[in-house]
């Protein structure tokens, strides 16, 4: 018995990911698809589960690079725990602490700013001189 596979167009069709973003995922090693003989590229049933994965690291903030390291570790459930997967998650949650925490400082600096501004008098006519 055959394996059920689907092409890429049904792929992008049951993920809503476009083709295009799914061969970019495949130049990064996040997707491996069978070459048909007509070089057609054909992908496992559980592709689109996949591909569903890949979209929720993406989101997470984890870039293909890490992705890519991680995914051997997939399950169905969620990741195996090892010191592998357990480093690459945390090394994008500090990621995402250093990207807040610089984000914190400047909203900050933008909102003091923001104060200053509308502490000053509103002038209609900046840097007009008034005639005397």
């Amino acid at each position: 018995m055959r394996e059920v596979t689907v092409l890429i167009g049904e792929l992008s069709r049951a993920t809503g990911v476009p083709a295009r973003l799914l061969r970019y995922y495949e130049e990064q090693g996040l997707l491996v698809p069978h070459r048909d003989s007509n070089g057609y590229r054909s992908y496992p049933a559980t592709a689109p589960d996949r591909v569903a994965r890949i979209r929720e690291l993406l989101d997470a903030g984890l870039p293909t690079r890490d992705i890519r390291e991680l995914l051997p570790c997939a399950t169905e459930s969620g990741f195996q725990h090892c010191d592998h997967s357990r480093q690459v998650v945390s090394d994008g949650l500090d990621r995402l602490d250093d990207q807040i925490a610089e984000l914190t400082q400047r909203r900050m600096l933008l909102a003091r700013q923001r104060d200053a501004v509308l502490a000053a008098p509103y002038d209609p006519n900046p840097g007009v001189a008034e005639a005397s």
